[in-house]
């Protein structure tokens, strides 16, 4: 209805056309393909078997593949006939990502793939971001190394100034703030800083901080006042999959924010997961960050 994006809907078209009828709803500035029926289903089952025929896949499973709407997706994208592709509604982020990354690989110079959530906190006292945050990874790689952490920061600050126009300020979060404690995850928290330092350079980042000398400029000034970020953070990187997951949630929930998520970034194409929680405003949502993505 608001006219972002035009809508490709894969799936069984008599259950899609029975739904509409049965919510009355108006879906024909959209279009409806069944892939078991698509006249595209061989054509795409033949690029299929080329790209993964040294991975010993046979011709006879990529046209049985053809019929799972997340493949067939997958190689719409890949043949230039969609631009992005949204999943995971009804389906688990492994069902999503495992294709992606089979048919369209990484990105070039790319060296992880990573999840990120874009989170609008309503009311928002803290950055000058009119409380919009990217929180990464809080949906893919669940205990990434000091290398790792340090390439999902650099692609975490890349997302919000694609998405947001906007500079980034990247928080390399942890219970620690410059040497307030030490162990092995204060360690490496501040590798990867001194990685990301290093391999780029451009990149606005501090770390370690923990959350309040990340975002609140009263505490910044007090635990680090030598940092060029801390207290007005945007971009907030989680040392594992744990902290990430339920960081954004707390925020989600208890703040009533907005979480965009989980996008991906590191994919050649704009491939992004949603939680099987999903509201229909979060899809419309990751939708149009998809349309910004392919841009």
């Amino acid at each position: 209805a608001e006219g972002y994006a035009d809508v490709v809907l894969l799936g069984n078209s008599e259950e899609i056309i029975k739904m509409v009828q049965d919510n009355n709803l108006d879906l024909s500035k959209s279009t409806m393909i069944d892939p078991k029926t698509s006249d595209k289903a061989e054509e795409y089952a033949d690029a299929l078997f080329e790209l993964r025929k040294e991975k010993g896949m046979t011709r006879e499973q990529a046209r049985e593949l053809m019929n799972d709407e997340t493949h067939y997706g997958m190689m719409m994208v890949k043949q230039g006939d969609a631009d992005g592709l949204v999943s995971g509604a009804i389906h688990s982020s492994s069902d999503t990502l495992r294709p992606a990354l089979q048919i369209l690989k990484t990105a070039p110079g790319t060296k992880l793939v990573s999840a990120f959530f874009l989170m609008v906190v309503p009311n928002c006292d803290y950055t000058s971001d009119d409380g919009v945050f990217v929180f990464g990874d809080c949906g893919l790689n669940q205990n990434p190394t000091a290398e790792e952490l340090a390439e999902i920061a650099k692609s975490s600050h890349d997302s919000f100034e694609a998405l947001t126009g906007r500079e980034s300020r990247v928080a390399m979060l942890s219970y620690s703030t410059k040497g307030s404690a030490h162990s092995e995850l204060t360690d490496k928290v501040i590798e990867a800083t001194n990685i990301l330092h290093e391999r780029y350079p451009e990149v606005k980042a501090d770390g370690e901080l923990q959350l309040d000398a990340a975002i609140v400029p009263s505490v910044a000034s007090s635990k680090a006042p030598e940092s060029p970020v801390a207290g007005n953070c945007n971009t907030l990187i989680f040392p594992d999959l744990d902290a990430g997951n339920i960081g954004y949630k707390l925020v989600q929930r208890l703040a009533h924010a907005e979480a965009y998520g989980p996008l991906c970034q590191g994919i050649a194409k704009p491939v992004n997961d949603l939680s099987r929680g999903c509201s229909a405003e979060d899809i419309a949502g990751v939708i149009a960050i998809t349309c910004v993505q392919a841009q």
